[in-house]
Formats: structure tokens, C-alpha cells, sequence
């Protein structure tokens, strides 16, 4: 059976305008819904958009775009760069030309193009998500063989798992958010300011319900979501739930972390194997990911961004081939921190440093700061797996695995939670860093229980998941993203970093939506 990685859409899903007081309006396509749903087998076609909606911006390579936006840039794009471009992990050197300038400094605003881009792009997942589920209902499906309903039962829980995901993003980015869902009337629909417990409650409550209708790991084809993910969202919500709604919920993280490791996940002997074209093949440890393909998939953003954008394209060192790409794009690095919190025999510090300084004098010029290794469009065979000039690259994006889950575990244990013990959360890390310092763990990477605290899981989780789009939201909730209790080069738009305003801690509704609909503001 072939993957959804390779599940071509045939229809055009359609547009969605730019206010959300439209947003749940039905495709403008001359395919309408009634159309499309006619038959059981173009409900999994329908899916994939769903799916392609995380990794690409319309129908075709270039053009056809599923929404008119300022950068014009898929939702991984624009997530990576919320997530990572204004933490220690990422330094920017096309601040102008990508203008991410404000999300670097941390000097955003209502107006800021990546937090309107990324905003419309999380919205517009959410609809054609709301609509998956309204015309996959029970009455909707009646008239299918038995058969044929059980798929689409299946199909309509992936649906909602997407939109759990999507609206878990908008918690945790945007906090106090407009909500629709499939029983909100379609056209002219103005949708309710949800607080951000209201929206926790709402996804920890489909995350649940969930369970039943998932596939597990050993039945789910890959590319598409099995229970684990479930379980797995359910654990990052409830590890950042005091940040979200001011109640600590780490039991709960705990419980739905073992779930996963009860599932026989497994880490992957070789991190690098992790982050290249081949990494389909990590089911072991990958949970969940999003399926990126040169052919199939084609976006300049999500995994090609990340990869071809980490390699110089002024470096009389580095070789792109290395990596797999036809030239690199020179568009960001790391800022000296990141490195500064790596063993010299810890493996996962992939970073290329010659002719490359540590910390930066200047942020955007290119001999400042570390470029990152970690990841490429190479096979396990070290051979380069497409074109990259014409169609990006092959890597998919790891969205959960085990590894997280590990390190998610162990936070809660030292936080309080129960389910679990230290000595258990020692072992898991240790598992980690095992696999990280290879024959020098016993004398370089091994952790005693007393050296287990919340500091170390922050930097551990720094060093295992850096440019996974974990970091502001680790920062945030250790209480050090706009602090001063740490600093690094240029947060706040100076060199040696300053404390931002707290109000940085989430990103505001663009003012777009804030003229359209009356019932939201930016606190």
C-alpha cells in the first residue's frame, strides 16, 4: 500500500479569504463538497491535503496558492521561524530580505508578516479540517459500505487530530484565539474569542476522545497519525499546561508519555539518521512526522528551508553537496550559546565551524556563528537524494519522537508529577546521552541522579531537539524567554541581550483579524 507521502490530491481544496470572520465558508472551486464526498475514495484524497496543508502553500510547485499572504511561505516556514528565529538556536542573516528582523530582535508587532503569515496559515488548516469533519459525519457516510465507513471513521479521527495540532499551535503562540469547528454555521460567521483555557480544555478533550477511533502504530501507514501522536500532543499540552492556564498538570504529562513508550517506540541507534532523507525508515523512534518529498511535496519551505537554508553560500569551507543540496542559501546559524552548551564528545553537536567564529559581532553576516549539520538531504547511503534547485529536498520533518517524550517525562518527574520516579526519568536521559557520546559515556556523558534538575533537562532538551521548534516554548516555560535571568547575543536587539517586555511570551492577533472581528483584542 502506498505511504501518504506519495498520495497525490487530484481536487483543489479551494481558497480561504483573508478574514476569519469567513473562515469557515465552503471551497470557491467549480468542484463543490457534494462532489468531492460523493464517493468513499476520495475522502483519503481529501486527507492528504490535510496532511500537505503542515508543508506546502497551494496545488502546484510555484503558484495556485492556497491562500494570498505576505511571504507567500508554507506553515512549517513560518512555525520554524516563530519557534526558533528570536531563541539562541537560530541566527538570521537575511534579516531584511526575509524580514525577520522583529522576530529576531523580539520587537514584533501586531503588523509583523511571519505572526499574520502564520496566524492565516494555522487558521486555514483549522477549515479545511472543519470541513473533513462535516462531511464525514455519520449521516454523511451512511450510504458507504461497511467497510468503507470504518476507513473514513478512521480518516475523520486524523482530521481531528490535524486540527487538535493546528489549534495547539495557536494556544501556544497566539493564547486567546478565535475558535470554529464543524458545528459553526458556513459563510458569514463571526467566531468567539476562546480563552486559552477554554482552547487547552477544547484539545485536551478531542485529544482524549481520540483514542478510540486512532490507529495504532502497527496498522497506521506511514505519514498518517497513530494513537501514539495522540498521546504525544497530549504530553507537550500538559507539560506546558501552567503556561497555558496557571495549573500544573505534569501527572498527566507522565501518564501519556508512558502511553507512548508502552506503544514500543525505540530510539534510533544514530541521531543523524534522524534528520535525513531517509528518515521515513526511523519509525522506530519517530512518532509522527510530516512527510516532505521533492516531487510530491514541493515547497520552499519546511524541511528545504531548513536545510538548504543552513549551509553558506559564501563559505570558501563548506560544500553544499555535503549535504545534499545543489548550493546553499546562507540564511541562518546558531548563536554562540547554542554550541557553548555541548561536551566536545557529545555527537550531536553538528555544527560546521571552520572559518566560522562562536558568538556573533554581527548578526547577519555570515562569518558570525555556527552553521548546523544536523540536518540533510543525504540517504543512509550518503548519496543526495534530489534535486534541490528543482524541487527542494526528500527529509521529512520529525513532528514527535521518542526522544521528547523521554525528555518530557523526566521534566514532570522533577516537577512533581507521579507516575513515574527519578531513578526511572535517570535512565531514560541516560539513554539519551548514551546514544549521544557513544564510547565516551561512561566517562564524559553519563548522569548521576543529583545532577538531574530542571536547568540540565532545559539545556539537554537544547542539545537532543535544537531546531525541532521546541525552544521558545521550552524557554517560556522555564521562565527565561524575555527574563533576564538569561540572556543571550542580540535578544532584545543588543549585542550582549537584554530582558524584553513579558508580553513577548506570546505573539498577538495580527491586526487584520483584529478589524475584522470585534470580538478579539491583544492583551
Amino acid at each position: 500500500m502506498k505511504t501518504l507521502r506519495y498520495i497525490l490530491l487530484i481536487i483543489t481544496v479551494g481558497l480561504l479569504s483573508s478574514c476569519l470572520s469567513e473562515l469557515d465558508q465552503y471551497p470557491k472551486t467549480e468542484t463543490t463538497s457534494s462532489d468531492v464526498y460523493a464517493e468513499a475514495k476520495n475522502y483519503k484524497m481529501v486527507l492528504g491535503k490535510l496532511y500537505a496543508s503542515f508543508v506546502t502553500t497551494g496545488q502546484e510547485k510555484e503558484g495556485n496558492n492556497d491562500l494570498s499572504s505576505n511571504s507567500g511561505e508554507d506553515y512549517m516556514r513560518c512555525y520554524f521561524n516563530l519557534q526558533e528565529a528570536g531563541t539562541d538556536e537560530l541566527a538570521s542573516t537575511w534579516l531584511e530580505g526575509d524580514k525577520v528582523g522583529d522576530i529576531t530582535y523580539l520587537t514584533w508587532d501586531e503588523n509583523d508578516p511571519w505572526v499574520s503569515d502564520m496566524y492565516y496559515r494555522i487558521y486555514y488548516t483549522i477549515a479545511l479540517c472543519n470541513e473533513f469533519i462535516r462531511n464525514s459525519s455519520d449521516s454523511h457516510i451512511a450510504r458507504f459500505t461497511d467497510a468503507e465507513q470504518q476507513d473514513i471513521i478512521n480518516y475523520r479521527a486524523e482530521a481531528r487530530f490535524l486540527r487538535a495540532l493546528a489549534y495547539s499551535h495557536a494556544l501556544d503562540l497566539f493564547r486567546n484565539i478565535p475558535f470554529v469547528s464543524e458545528n459553526d454555521p458556513v459563510g458569514s460567521f463571526i467566531p468567539p474569542r476562546y480563552t486559552g483555557s477554554q482552547v487547552f480544555e477544547y484539545v485536551e478533550k478531542e485529544l482524549i476522545d481520540l483514542e478510540k477511533d486512532l490507529l495504532d502504530r502497527s496498522e497506521c501507514e506511514y505519514g498518517r497519525a497513530p494513537k501514539a501522536a495522540a498521546y504525544a500532543l497530549l504530553s507537550r499540552l500538559y507539560l506546558n499546561a501552567e503556561v497555558y492556564i496557571g495549573e500544573a498538570r505534569y501527572t498527566e504529562c507522565i501518564n501519556y508519555c508512558l502511553k507512548v513508550i508502552d506503544a514500543g517506540y525505540s530510539l534510533e541507534d544514530d541521531y543523524r539518521k534522524l534528520f535525513n532523507a531517509d528518515n521515513h525508515k526511523r519509525t522506530n523512534e519517530i512518532i509522527f512526522s510530516f512527510p516532505v518529498d521533492a516531487e510530491h511535496t514541493v515547497s520552499w519551505g519546511s524541511t528545504t528551508y531548513i536545510i538548504c537554508g543552513s549551509v553558506s553560500n559564501t563559505s570558501d569551507y563548506q560544500n553544499p553537496q555535503d549535504y545534499g543540496v545543489k548550493d546553499g542559501w546562507g540564511m541562518f546559524r546558531v548563536r554562540g550559546e547554542l554550541p557553548a552548551l555541548f561536551n566536545e564528545n557529545d555527537n550531536r553537536a553538528l555544527f560546521f565551524t571552520e572559518g566560522q567564529s562562536q558568538y556573533l559581532d554581527e548578526l547577519d553576516n555570515q562569518n558570525y556563528g555556527y552553521f548546523v549539520e544536523k540536518w540533510t538531504n543525504l540517504t543512509d547511503a550518503g548519496e543526495v537524494a534530489s534535486n534541490t534547485v528543482e524541487g527542494g529536498v526528500n527529509t521529512d520533518f520529525p513532528v514527535f519522537r521518542l526522544a521528547d517524550v523521554y525528555l518530557m517525562l523526566a521534566e514532570s518527574v522533577i516537577r512533581g508529577g507521579s507516575g513515574s520516579t527519578k531513578a526511572q526519568a535517570l535512565r531514560y536521559v541516560n539513554d539519551l546521552r548514551h546514544r549521544a557520546f557513544g564510547d565516551e559515556y561512561e566517562t564524559n556523558g553519563k548522569l548521576k541522579e543529583s545532577e538531574l534538575t530542571k536547568n540540565f533537562i532545559l539545556d539537554e532538551r537544547a542539545r537532543e531537539l535544537y531546531w525541532e521548534c521546541s525552544r521558545r516554548t521550552d524557554l517560556i516555560r522555564h521562565d527565561k524567554f524575555t527574563t533576564s535571568s538569561y540572556v543571550w547575543q542580540w535578544k532584545g536587539g543588543v549585542k550582549d541581550g537584554v530582558a524584553v517586555d513579558s508580553k513577548r511570551n506570546v505573539y498577538p492577533i495580527p491586526s487584520t483579524d483584529l478589524t475584522a472581528n470585534p470580538n478579539l483584542k491583544n492583551d
